[in-house]
């Protein structure tokens, strides 16, 4: 780690940075200065191309890549150009479009447009879009392809131990057998069921005024259709078009887009302590790192840690995802600031997602299944077929199968040769006996193997 990641005070920026991937581009200042820079300069080419507004000349097409290039190109010292003019302005937009105007400036021809920049626009018709299009970028290019990574990981374990029986654990006691693959697929479809909603989420953008009614714009050009150009801008942005908001986007897309995450998140959080209570029984070994050390003082240890870390970041990561979706679907009148600073914790929102994907998929590749040890586990419990006995009872019509049993088993741990006393007991009709007797806990798992199988896109 380098000083300035030790001092700084985030752990996303500072001891997790090296796990961000992408995010930082998308999600940190300079990603939102580039995404304005990138509204500005394309609502400029919108007005440029547009016929019915004729005091904005045609441009060419080295003027127009010449504008892309700003955005293409833009740096880290383009940023901090923006973050010098800032200090004077006291406004983040309005050196934003200082910036863009010096551009023009720069290439002669085009200052002529400058006074064009941000014609029509409040701040919030950049900062919204802007917004709009880092969330997009993040989520599709950073978040989604982890929960991919995640979900195809733990469909993988699923199918690979299909036909795994294992003992359930209903209320942390003995239950009916399930096998380890059908467990994992439970999983696996939960989350796979919340990444589709998470992928059809939409990234709202609005480009109206001040206050969401084209003021400004009408009294300029009444004739133009405002509404209709407003939308192509938007849709040229890769956005969704909201006709109907005050000054600002009211944001209840980001609320829906974070709800999604939370329910993600809760279900990894869910299996993550699910596998953690499996490797305390030895269900699941860890694969030993050369050079690891795991306790301090304990030298044999080999803990779960990157479940717990993964716990962890998840429960930070909810509890922000959380805050922001009530906070930013709340605006006093036509608007007032407090979604300002909210919005700028939107990356650490999605970076603690990260850190804990990561965090679990590294504990995944770590996992080795310990057949041997779930195998005894479940041949120590014969008590879990009490359920086939009274079942099987019931279908023979014998009176009371559910208290026969309940008096035999209820609390009494079982083995096989307790099994074939208790249904010598019975007195059991041969049918009966015929179907029961070579049953044993291992064989007594239903269709788990092929709910294991089972396509998740039905």
């Amino acid at each position: 780690m380098s000083e300035s990641n030790l001092k700084n005070i985030s752990a996303a920026d500072g001891r997790y940075q090296n796990k961000l991937g992408g995010l930082p581009d998308w999600l940190s200042e300079y990603g939102l200065i580039k995404q304005r820079v990138n509204v500005e300069v394309t609502w400029l080419l919108c007005l440029a191309g547009n016929p019915d507004i004729a005091e904005v000349r045609p441009l060419s097409a080295d003027e127009a890549a010449y504008l892309r290039s700003v955005v293409d190109n833009f740096s880290t010292a383009d940023a901090e150009e923006v973050k010098r003019t800032e200090a004077t302005t006291n406004h983040d937009v309005k050196a934003v479009e200082y910036f863009v105007k010096s551009k023009l400036d720069a290439h002669g021809d085009l200052a002529e447009l400058r006074e064009w920049v941000h014609f029509g626009c409040t701040s919030e018709d950049i900062n919204n879009t802007a917004y709009g299009l880092m969330l997009q970028g993040a989520v599709h290019e950073e978040l989604i392809p982890l929960c991919q990574s995640l979900i195809d990981t733990i469909q993988e374990l699923a199918e690979e131990n299909a036909d795994l029986p294992m003992l359930s654990r209903t209320h942390g006691q003995t239950a009916s057998p399930t096998t380890l693959g059908k467990e994992m697929k439970n999983v696996a479809a939960r989350l796979h069921r919340q990444l589709q909603q998470l992928k059809r989420c939409e990234f709202l953008g609005k480009f109206n005024g001040a206050v969401g009614n084209f003021n400004a714009h009408y009294t300029a050009y009444p004739e133009l259709d405002w509404q209709g150009f407003s939308q192509a801008f938007i849709d040229e942005l890769g956005l969704t078009y909201n006709p109907w908001t005050t000054q600002i986007e009211p944001h209840d897309y980001m609320a829906e887009l974070f709800h999604v995450l939370m329910r993600f998140n809760q279900i990894l959080l869910d299996f993550d302590r699910d596998i953690w209570s499996y490797i305390s029984i030895n269900y699941f070994s860890q694969k030993k790192v050369e050079g690891e050390t795991g306790s301090s003082t304990m030298p044999h240890k080999i803990n779960p840690i990157d479940f717990e870390n993964s716990e962890g970041n998840l429960g930070i990561a909810n509890a922000l995802l959380d805050h922001l979706a009530q906070k930013l679907a709340v605006s006093r009148w036509q608007r007032d600031l407090s979604d300002s600073t909210a919005l700028r914790n939107i990356g650490s929102a999605l970076a603690h997602c990260a850190i804990a994907y990561q965090a679990t998929l590294k504990g995944m590749s770590r996992l080795e299944v310990n057949a041997t040890a779930i195998s005894a586990d479940i041949n120590s419990a014969w008590e879990v077929l009490a359920e086939a006995v009274q079942t099987i009872m019931r279908k023979h019509g014998m009176a009371e199968p559910y208290e026969q049993l309940k008096a035999a088993t209820r609390g009494r741990p079982m083995d096989e040769a307790i099994y074939r006393e208790i249904l010598t007991a019975l007195d059991l009709p041969q049918e009966a006996l015929a179907e029961l007797k070579d049953l044993r806990p291992e064989q007594y798992i239903g269709l788990a193997p092929t709910l294991a199988r089972l396509s998740m896109d039905r």
